[in-house]
């Protein structure tokens, strides 16, 4: 039988105390979301029930339900992931795999992570110039919308731009031996083996467009409304701003109120992100490399 060496040995003593420290950190920033989970759902257990998820505020919102809000952060983000997520993915098939590497286009990848970094209040400034007032949208679903798509679109772009270039060469040149065209080849072959990363992008958009404040407060959402959005030109209520004006504006709120309606915020998030989890993974298993 052939004995380990001792440099084998170490080697493997390292590993596995590198892979302990890896496994405690990971645990340590995974920690902080579990005790703020817990938290809000010992505080705001109290208010949870079917009828504070189905009802509307009443009684100045200190009594009733979140119903109204929950509709309206459905509207917000699927027509900001709508907007933004083929505009993003376009995007990034040109600068992957159209654009010259010169000047223009470093130029625009520099301003797309520039773009991403701007703070929110300044996106709903310019939300409140080119939507509400040049483009006459109004203080609307609509404006609030194409707002966090805006939010959305450096996330998304640099996400797919990652998974693009990760699609092995190889594929692209077999594709083309065989005698498919450009766009025959992004089509069948790279964006198809593209989707988990573009997945990934489509997760943090979801999430930064429902728990959004500042982009939506002067486009398109409303401190209360006594009805529910019928088109995409009506203005809304939304989570994270009634959860914000309960918490900070109206008085005689009951104590677990926010902590509820910051939960349901939570589980909302997570849901939609959960079901784009497990789409990325089905999507990654079947990839060839």
């Amino acid at each position: 039988m052939f004995r380990p060496s001792i440099h084998l040995i170490n080697k493997e003593i390292r590993e596995k105390k590198f892979k302990s420290i890896l496994s405690t950190v990971t645990f340590f920033l995974f920690l902080p979301a579990l005790i703020i989970i817990f938290w809000l759902f010992m505080k705001g257990y109290p208010a949870l029930s079917w009828d504070f998820i189905t009802m509307d505020p009443i009684d100045g919102m200190t009594a009733g339900g979140i119903f109204p809000t929950i509709v309206g952060t459905f509207w917000l983000v699927m027509i900001s992931v709508l907007v933004s997520c083929p505009l993003g993915v376009v995007a990034a098939i040109y600068l992957s795999e159209y654009a010259p590497d010169n000047k223009v286009t470093r130029m625009i990848r520099l301003a797309i992570l520039n773009l991403a970094g701007v703070p929110s209040i300044v996106h709903a400034l310019f939300g409140l110039g080119a939507f509400v007032l040049f483009l006459r949208m109004g203080t609307s679903i609509l404006a609030a919308s194409f707002t966090l798509a805006v939010m959305n679109l450096p996330v998304i772009i640099t996400s797919t731009l990652e998974s693009l270039k990760a699609v092995p060469q190889s594929y692209r040149e077999a594709s083309w031996n065989v005698g498919a065209s450009k766009l025959q080849t992004i089509r069948h072959i790279v964006l198809p083996n593209s989707i988990p990363g573009i997945l990934t992008g489509l997760v943090f958009a979801v999430g930064r467009s429902a728990g959004e404040t500042a982009a939506i407060l002067f486009t398109g959402v409303a401190f209360y409304l006594p009805f529910l959005p019928q088109t995409v030109f009506d203005q809304c209520m939304a989570l994270s701003m009634h959860l914000f004006t309960i918490s900070t504006q109206v008085v005689g709120v009951p104590d677990a109120y926010p902590f509820a309606t910051a939960l349901v915020l939570i589980l909302l998030i997570l849901s939609v992100n959960s079901i784009a989890v497990v789409l990325r993974y089905y999507f990654r298993t079947r990839r060839k490399w």
